[in-house]
C-alpha cells in the first residue's frame, strides 16, 4: 500500500512574491482587477432558474472568467451555479457544500483556488488624495516623533 505522495493541497501553496520566483517566471497569469467584460454566455445546461441566472450572471463578470472562457469551461461553471443554487437551499446536505467548495477551489473561486491555478488579480491602483493646504509632516514621522519629545528639534 502506498504511503505518503502528492496531493493537491500538501504543502505550502505557491507564492507569486517568494524570493525565487524567476524560476516560476512566467507561470503565474495576472487577471485584471475589473474583471470580464462582454456578453455572458449562453447557459448550457437544460432549463434555468431564476436564481441560477443571478449567480451565471454575477460570476461571468468576475476576473476568473476570462480564464474560463479561455478554456471553454461554461459547462463546469454552470454545474457550479446550479450546485451552489441548490446548497443554498434549508434542507441542502452537507456532502453538497462540500462539493460547491471543491468546485469553489477548481474554478478559482476561493483564495486557495487562485493559488493552485497560479492566478493573480491584480491590483487597483488608488489614486492619493492630495491636500489642499500646506503640506506637514505626517504625524507618524520622524519629525513629528522628535517634537513630541521634550527638547527634541524639528
Amino acid at each position: 500500500m502506498p504511503k505518503g505522495g502528492a496531493r493537491s493541497r500538501s504543502g505550502p501553496a505557491p507564492d507569486p512574491d517568494a524570493l525565487r520566483r524567476e524560476r516560476d517566471a512566467g507561470e503565474w497569469t495576472i487577471l485584471p482587477a475589473d474583471g470580464r467584460h462582454g456578453a455572458t454566455p449562453e447557459w448550457p445546461l437544460l432549463e434555468q432558474t431564476e436564481r441560477e441566472n443571478e449567480l451565471w450572471e454575477r460570476l461571468w463578470r468576475l476576473p476568473q472568467a476570462l480564464m474560463w472562457e479561455r478554456y471553454s469551461q461554461e459547462i463546469e461553471v454552470a454545474l457550479y451555479v446550479r450546485r451552489l443554487a441548490a446548497a443554498e437551499e434549508p434542507d441542502a446536505g452537507v456532502n453538497l457544500g462540500t462539493l460547491v467548495r471543491q468546485m469553489s477551489d477548481s474554478l478559482g473561486l476561493t483564495t486557495p483556488g487562485i493559488r493552485a491555478n497560479r492566478w493573480r488579480i491584480d491590483r487597483v491602483e488608488e489614486a492619493e488624495e492630495v491636500p489642499d493646504g500646506p503640506m506637514r509632516p505626517a504625524a507618524n514621522s520622524a519629525r513629528a516623533r522628535l517634537r513630541a519629545v521634550p527638547g527634541g528639534s524639528g
